[in-house]
């Protein structure tokens, strides 16, 4: 992992989003109103739901969003069912890929993943077959931007909050958490003062392929037309960046 900044890949995808918000709140709503709906509308007492609303202010949804998401799962009675379903599969240059969805009509989104798949030099796999290169993990992301911490300390501070593992770069401290350990973390560093960029419970890759400038290009068109498909949620691969 170490070496390997996850962040970066975030700054790509921000950049290429922020011309498709519309489209994201749309997502962030759909994932907020699936964990409402499953566990309750309090926060306090759904961490799904209170994980999915800090997603969703990462981004800069407006609470006005949030809020009628959530006012809509707590007047659904049946209302829309959304199934999670990750699909599995390789890019070009071999890159593994994980697509996780959330759908009211699978044979709807498995045609969808598997034409982009198709149509932009990768494969779809059968369930499993990249699954195994990638770790469940908690990620956070504190920008270092006008925060005079140091390494050393931050690490001291990252280490007492129960956390796995920091990378430092110029722009960020990224911190790795295991799952059941992620909101103590970020509730302990937000207790000392620290806001996140980033907050999430991911996969991270156990290793990266390198793949040269043409086949990068064709990788991140997979990846843009994957992401613009209404019902996936999230794009994991272990494209080196």
């Amino acid at each position: 992992m170490a070496g390997h900044s996850k962040w970066k890949n975030i700054q790509r995808r921000k950049n290429a989003q922020d011309a498709k918000r519309g489209k994201i709140f749309m997502k962030l709503a759909k994932e907020i109103y699936v964990a409402a709906k499953q566990g309750g509308v309090d926060p306090d007492a759904n961490p799904g739901l209170r994980l999915a609303i800090d997603k969703a202010k990462a981004a800069n949804m407006p609470n006005d969003n949030i809020e009628r998401a959530i006012k809509k799962a707590a007047g659904a009675q049946g209302g829309e069912n959304y199934e999670e379903i990750t699909y599995e599969g390789y890019g070009p240059g071999g890159v593994a890929i994980m697509v996780k969805c959330l759908t009211d009509n699978k044979n709807r989104t498995a045609t969808n993943v598997r034409t982009g798949f198709n149509k932009n030099g990768g494969s779809l796999g059968e369930t499993g077959c990249v699954s195994y290169m990638f770790d469940r993990k908690g990620y956070l992301v504190i920008s270092r931007e006008e925060l005079s911490v140091d390494e050393d300390e931050m690490l001291l501070e990252v280490i007492e909050a129960g956390a796995e593992e920091m990378e430092t770069s110029d722009e960020a401290f990224e911190i790795y958490t295991l799952p059941e350990n992620f909101n103590d973390v970020k509730e302990s560093l937000q207790n000392s003062g620290y806001t996140f960029v980033s907050a999430e419970i991911t996969m991270i890759p156990q290793t990266y392929s390198q793949l040269d400038e043409e086949t990068s290009e064709k990788m991140l068109k997979l990846i843009d037309v994957l992401e613009d498909d209404d019902d996936v949620q999230e794009v994991y691969h272990n494209m080196e960046q």
